[in-house]
């Protein structure tokens, strides 16, 4: 396998982290392992030659490069406990005591679009009868344009399903082919998909009332991700939630927060 010297590593390392806020400095190994056999089997000499093309191309191998550096794993209803605490707690908050038909959910770093489909059709599930009263369109955002175009698309594998009850699968889906399934239209709908780089500023004109970031602050460091969790903070409306992944912890930022439960926190209500 191609060997990284320490000049494109610290070059590549320190680019990535101030564009996208991930954080490779103790991860060479990863570097070498997602990138070797691509730049050999590609043509390229070195890792900084590589990394000259891409920079060529920030919009699409620049984020190809990111998108080999950081793992998109996702399936519907993966961590299935924060999407109970979705159906059981958040979306009766939003109705009955916010009294809102605007439902304004946003799943940042949505990757492949798995966890945003998911929440959509469980507020359809939720909602019922009374759908059509509510404004329900999730936004989902990710840096990857490759990921989105998947997402978009929605054409999943049989795997990516196998948590979803089977009456689900029929309401919502129909069958691809002999390995895969669609999202059907009423699902579609339900999501506006969105290119949204996390280190911007946030320019939403009206706050959420959750926002669900799962698996993504894992590759920041902790400066970067408690400015991150200060613009999540100002962009939720008060009490509103934000839910992170499993193996995350705001333990280590400065916030203002209401611990709720693991990977669950809760802006104070006024």
């Amino acid at each position: 396998m191609l060997k990284i010297s320490d000049g494109d590593f610290k070059r590549i390392a320190s680019f990535i982290k101030s564009k996208y806020g991930v954080d490779l400095s103790r991860k060479r190994t990863l570097v070498e392992g997602r990138l070797g056999n691509y730049l050999a089997n590609n043509g390229f000499g070195s890792y900084g030659e590589y990394f000259d093309f891409a920079m060529r191309d920030p919009d699409g191998e620049m984020v190809a490069l990111l998108n080999r550096l950081t793992t998109n794993y996702t399936f519907f209803m993966r961590e299935k406990d924060h999407f109970s605490f979705y159906s059981d707690v958040i979306m009766p908050w939003i109705d009955r005591e916010l009294g809102s038909r605007d439902l304004r959910v946003w799943c940042a770093g949505c990757s492949t679009g798995q966890e945003a489909y998911t929440l959509a059709l469980l507020t359809l599930e939720y909602l019922g009868n009374d759908a059509g009263a509510w404004e329900h369109t999730l936004l989902a955002s990710d840096i990857s344009n490759h990921a989105l175009d998947e997402a978009k698309l929605g054409i999943y594998a049989e795997k990516d399903l196998k948590e979803l009850p089977a009456e689900w699968r029929r309401r919502y889906f129909s069958p691809y082919d002999g390995n895969n399934w669609a999202v059907g239209e009423k699902l579609r709908k339900c999501v506006a998909f969105r290119r949204l780089n996390l280190l911007d500023a946030f320019s939403f004109k009206q706050p959420f009332q959750a926002i669900f970031c799962r698996n993504v602050m894992i590759y920041f460091d902790t400066p970067t991700k408690d400015a991150l969790v200060r613009k999540y903070y100002d962009a939720l409306l008060p009490g509103g939630y934000l839910v992170i992944g499993h193996s995350e912890s705001l333990s280590s930022c400065g916030h203002s927060f209401d611990y709720v439960k693991p990977s669950v926190y809760r802006k104070p209500p006024k």
